[in-house]
């Protein structure tokens, strides 16, 4: 930690290497038990993270007489689902730009089809009462760069011809929202983001899910899957799933689907939580409107107000280990906490003092085009979706919808859209796969430093439709 100020380091002394959203919140529900023997069913889910939860609840939406299974390796949510800063967008792109690069003639219809979507999730809040403090505060990418207020510039006016009503902010209105003496001014987004509590909305989907029927069984993973005649049988430890149909829904962990592996790799990001701000403190760097807030360089903060005014400050490092391994110990990084509260009072110096209360990290799934992507096997009888890349919470119902479209069978508007056909270019295998993935972070962490210029690398990305940008 050599160029880490260790006067930054005493704001970390009280923190504890846990999940903040799961510290004793009573609305955390009672374990399901494990597979044990043989269930049958109409769909059998595995992973019960958000698109698992969700793939069940429309499938149930749409056909109350369906009979659905969710399996789980280790509890509903334990997964990205439950450890993500909750933040619920728009985008289905990971951004727009990133889209735009990706799918220009169809982003009017994947814009759209976005807007559609996140009120949809709010629809079902609504409709089935669940509790997970869902404000629609919007976003503001916010520029500490000049030269990331072009970019913006340029980003607002050609979002603004698809029909965004997005506004640039000034350096004095972007101060004037939220004070920060390194920012330089912003892109205001009043519309395209929630705020939620993630591992609230986990359980309130799988309340949903269970009102609906839908039976789940955790601890219980999914070894394998073997063709039957009239479906698919789905392994586990102690018991096995008689299926028409599988959804599998396992984010980053092992994919039942051997050539479905190459697409994606795990990165692990990390996040902090401060303790609640006193009303000096709030009133130190306003934040009235408790918009979510994310940085427009290539490697970015994001951060955001609890309920409780805690700020949870989260992002910029996005790091891969090894052949991308998915374990336990990943999920903690003392430098990178380091790292993290060092850019948090270079930020806020206003609340310098202030502790730090919780920490914790965990992987998520990316693929070299940054947006989720889908795929058959076992002639149509199963189904998967992978690569959301950050910004699943909402993108996940979208890539249920998809999935379930894909099993049914359905040519609709979203079937039909060429980012759901076609696949994202794979990785390399190892040794290359990391020193790829190591040498493009290097790159966008020198482009930062030299005013958003693409160096070779990059500008070579980019000539084959990889478009590293974030």
């Amino acid at each position: 930690m050599s160029d880490i100020d260790s006067s930054y380091l005493k704001h970390l002394s009280h923190m504890q290497p846990q999940l903040y959203w799961l510290d004793a919140d009573p609305l955390e529900p009672e374990p399901h038990a494990t597979l044990i023997g043989e269930t049958t069913t109409d769909l059998c889910i595995v992973g019960a993270g958000y698109t698992g939860l969700w793939t069940a609840l429309l499938a149930k939406e749409k056909n109350p007489e369906r009979n659905v299974v969710i399996i789980e390796q280790l509890e509903t949510g334990a997964g990205a689902s439950g450890r993500n800063g909750g933040f619920c967008s728009y985008s289905l792109t990971h951004g727009f730009m990133n889209g735009y690069s990706r799918f220009k003639d169809e982003m009017a219809i994947i814009e759209r089809l976005g807007r559609e979507n996140l009120e949809a999730i709010e629809a079902t809040i609504k409709k089935y009462g669940i509790d997970c403090q869902f404000e629609l505060t919007g976003e503001i990418s916010v520029a500490n760069e000049e030269w990331q207020m072009e970019d913006l510039i340029e980003i607002a006016n050609l979002r603004n011809s698809f029909g965004d009503s997005v506004q640039i902010l000034s350096k004095e209105e972007m101060q004037a929202r939220v004070h920060s003496p390194i920012s330089v001014g912003g892109l205001w987004d009043p519309d395209g983001t929630a705020l939620i509590d993630p591992a609230r909305l986990v359980w309130g989907l799988e309340q949903a899910c269970i009102k609906s029927g839908v039976v789940i069984y955790e601890n219980t993973s999914a070894l394998w899957l073997e063709r039957a005649s009239k479906g698919i049988i789905v392994h586990t430890p102690y018991g096995t799933v008689y299926a028409q149909k599988v959804a599998l829904a396992t984010n980053i962990y092992r994919s039942l689907i051997r050539r479905a592996k190459k697409y994606v790799v795990p990165v692990y990001d990390f996040q902090l939580v401060t303790e609640p701000l006193t009303p000096e403190q709030m009133a130190s760097i306003g934040w009235k409107n408790r918009e979510g807030l994310s940085e427009a360089g290539n490697q970015f903060h994001y951060y955001r107000l609890t309920k409780d005014n805690e700020i949870l400050w989260g992002g910029y490092d996005a790091i891969y280990n090894f052949r991308g391994k998915v374990r336990h110990e990943y999920e903690t990084s003392a430098e990178t906490y380091a790292h993290l509260a060092q850019a948090f009072l270079e930020t806020f110096p206003q609340l310098k003092g202030i502790k730090f209360t919780h920490g914790w990290g965990g992987a998520i799934d990316t693929c070299s085009r940054f947006t989720q992507f889908w795929g058959k096997a076992y002639r149509g009888k199963v189904a998967y979706v992978m690569g959301y890349t950050g910004l699943g919470v909402g993108a996940s119902r979208f890539g249920a919808q998809v999935m379930l479209d894909l099993l049914d069978g359905e040519d609709n508007e979203r079937t039909r859209l060429s980012m759901v056909k076609k696949k994202p270019l794979p990785f390399p295998p190892e040794p290359f796969k990391f020193i790829f993935i190591r040498l493009t972070q290097w790159s966008l962490n020198k482009s930062d430093q030299n005013q958003g210029k693409r160096n070779l690398w990059l500008k070579f990305l980019d000539f084959f439709g990889l478009g590293f940008d974030s």
